[in-house]
């Protein structure tokens, strides 16, 4: 055999040795133990397992305990240590606002009804409900869904003064920021529906407001104004009527329009 070859072979031999040493060391080597992760504190509050609608009695089904941050559970949230017969006790309640699934339990959303109806059990310290016919006319084109604000417009036809001309028609805002709590019988806004038409509206009203409706509904047509969703934080709701401007309306009488001038 040639010389050379014998050569080239050994020193290939001797590289795979080599190499087979320098892998077998490294699988030998052990790894280095990795740190083990800090655990968070935990405490167990009362959370929702479903969805429960405003309006909606809670059972005790819908409720469940769950792990939570100890640091971020306020005393707002029902802690099993503390109150470890809280779904017995919550079970029966109404909520006042809705609840999303996994949404943590607080008691100043739950109300209990104690044998009244749920509009009863819903309205806050001291309001009045108050229904009004509506139209889709006179509530928005059926896009005024429970919980949205609303200014209250009355509407009326008065005779000319001098008896000649025709009649005027007088409208102005008699009651401002005013919380609707149902259309119809529906407390809550229809899954999947953007509108209700209905043919009643029912308003959250402080006692004088209440008097103020009664008292309009007997003298002309009443119309609900949609307000902006950024007005539900208004303090504050007025019941003063604008300050009086003059305003052109369009009378139609016997088939002829007319313009004339209304003082409001």
């Amino acid at each position: 055999m040639n010389i050379a070859r014998v050569v080239v072979l050994t020193i290939a031999l001797s590289a795979g040795g080599v190499a087979a040493y320098l892998a077998r060391g490294t699988e030998e080597q052990p790894r280095p133990a990795t740190e083990p992760v800090a655990q968070l504190p935990t405490v167990e509050i009362l959370v929702t397992k479903s969805d429960i609608g405003l309006g909606q009695p809670v059972k005790a089904e819908d409720l469940q305990w769950q792990a939570w941050p100890a640091a971020t559970a306020g005393s707002n949230l029902i802690n099993r240590a503390s109150k470890a017969e809280a779904i017995n006790e919550i079970a029966g309640s109404i909520a006042r606002s809705p609840f999303f699934a996994g949404e943590p339990i607080r008691e100043q959303k739950l109300v209990k009804a104690n044998g009244s109806g749920f509009m009863a059990a819903i309205l806050p310290t001291g309001s009045r409900a108050l229904s009004t016919e509506i139209s889709p006319e006179t509530g928005a084109g059926g896009f005024i869904l429970p919980n949205d604000r609303v200014d209250v417009i009355l509407s009326k036809r008065e005779k000319n003064p001098d008896g000649k001309g025709p009649d005027v028609v007088l409208s102005e805002i008699i009651l401002s920021n005013i919380r609707v709590l149902a259309i119809d019988q529906a407390p809550k806004e229809k899954e999947g529906s953007n509108s209700l038409v209905g043919r009643t509206a029912t308003l959250e009203l402080k006692p004088e407001q209440a008097e103020t409706l009664a008292r309009a509904r007997q003298t002309g047509t009443l119309s609900l104004a949609l307000r902006s969703i950024t007005d539900a934080a208004a303090e504050g709701r007025s019941e003063e009527p604008a300050q009086k401007r003059s305003e052109s309306v369009n009378v139609v009488r016997y088939g002829v329009a007319n313009q004339t001038t209304a003082q409001k």
